[in-house]
Formats: C-alpha cells, structure tokens, sequence
C-alpha cells in the first residue's frame, strides 16, 4: 500500500510542477505535512542534496524522498512517477503546440504561468531561508539579533557576491559551502 501511496503522491508532484525542481517544494512541503513521512527539515535538508548531487533537481528529490520512504524500490517509484507526466504532457504538449503555436489562448496561458511559476519558486527561496538563516515566523517574538542566523547570513553574502563576481561553475560554490560547512560546523 505504501508504494502505492509513494507512487500517487510523486505523480502529482510530477504533474503539477511547473517551472522545474524548486517549484516542487511547495507541494513537497505540503506532502511532509499531509503524510508524515518526513518533516520540513528534511525537504530543506532534501534540497541541499538534491542540489549538490548531478542530474534534475526535481527527480533528485523524488528519488531521495522515495528511498527514504520505501528503500531501493520507494527510491525507483517515486523518480518513474515524477517523470511519467512530464513524459505525457511534453508529447502532448509539442504536438499541440505544431498545431496551435500562433493562437492567442497558448500565449496568454504561458503569459499567466510565468508570474505563478516565478511565485512557486520565490515561496521556496522564503521556506528555504525561514528554515536556513533568518526565523521570519519568530519575528515579534524573538529579538531582532535572535532572528538572524547570523553566520549563515554573512556566509551566504559572500557566497552569493562570489557568485554574482565570479561566475564559476556551480559545482565550485557547492564544494566551497561543502567544505565551510564542515569546518565551522554551519
């Protein structure tokens, strides 16, 4: 029953993520809370692995998620359920879009998509944060020093100033945060 579940559950995530991996973590979210198979924690944690590890993010997730449900086999079905309905609707969707690239309904759907994929991923980024670095459900309760993770501020400054300067390869960034992480036990 539970792959079954596994199954259901990572074909919707499949089906209703729009804009890739990141915009899956809403619904992740929402599945942590509704099964109890992981916590919030875990989606963050999740993430990180996902982001550091090769391939998509969205299958990377699905399958750390499955395998941590239902093992070697959980890990399978939830990445195959993931990817089923991208499968099916990219088909339908190229064949469809041949037929109907000039029509006026295809481009006004992909102009109201664009600000709620972009709405998807900033909630992420803002879970991401609440989870990593500042505390914004403890504001008003916490002082304005406590809020703030502040090595992991200061840490993701300069790491997004590398970024933005230097422009190398992700891969550089996520060893270098790899390695301070170890280090100063982030």
């Amino acid at each position: 029953m539970i792959y079954l579940q596994l199954f259901w559950e990572f074909f919707k995530v499949g089906l209703f993520t729009v804009g890739g991996g990141m915009a899956a973590v809403p619904l992740l979210l929402s599945m942590a809370e509704s099964t109890h198979w992981f916590t919030q924690d875990f989606v963050v944690q999740m993430i990180a692995i996902s982001e550091s590890t090769p391939g998509p993010i969205g299958i990377n997730m699905a399958t750390y998620a499955g395998y941590t449900v239902g093992g070697i086999p959980g890990g399978i079905l939830a990445s195959v359920a993931t990817a089923i309905p991208g499968v099916i609707i990219v088909v339908l969707v190229s064949r469809a879009l041949q037929k109907f690239s000039q029509s006026v309904t295809v481009k006004d759907a992909f102009w109201g998509l664009r600000p709620a994929v972009t709405a998807l991923i900033a909630y992420a980024a803002y879970t991401i944060i609440n989870k990593t670095m500042i505390h914004f459900t403890k504001i008003g309760t916490l002082s304005f020093w406590e809020v703030f993770q502040w090595q992991k501020v200061l840490f993701f400054a300069v790491m997004l100033f590398g970024i933005m300067k230097f422009k190398k390869h992700p891969v550089v960034y996520i060893a270098i945060a790899a390695v301070v992480g170890i280090l100063f036990k982030f």
